[in-house]
């Protein structure tokens, strides 16, 4: 009887066991996906920006200043 009680126990735990695991792989595998969305939505972003540091870049080597920047201090 204790026998039958001690499987019943193992097999139980290594079930628990199971689920665990599956459950944390399918979020490791949710959680890629979301990253990869996210980068998607941001490479564009990202471009923008880097656009925007050349053209900033490009203009201080010119020695010109930003077109914010120009009316500011005039005096």
């Amino acid at each position: 009887m204790l026998l039958v009680v001690w499987i019943a126990v193992v097999v139980l735990s290594l079930v628990v066991l199971g689920a665990l695991v599956f459950a944390v792989l399918g979020a490791f595998r949710r959680l890629g996906r979301e990253l990869q969305a996210a980068e998607r939505e941001v490479v564009p972003l990202l471009q923008q920006v880097q656009a925007t540091a050349d053209r900033a870049a490009a203009l201080q080597a010119a020695g010109e200043r930003p077109p914010a920047a120009r009316g500011a201090h005039a005096g």
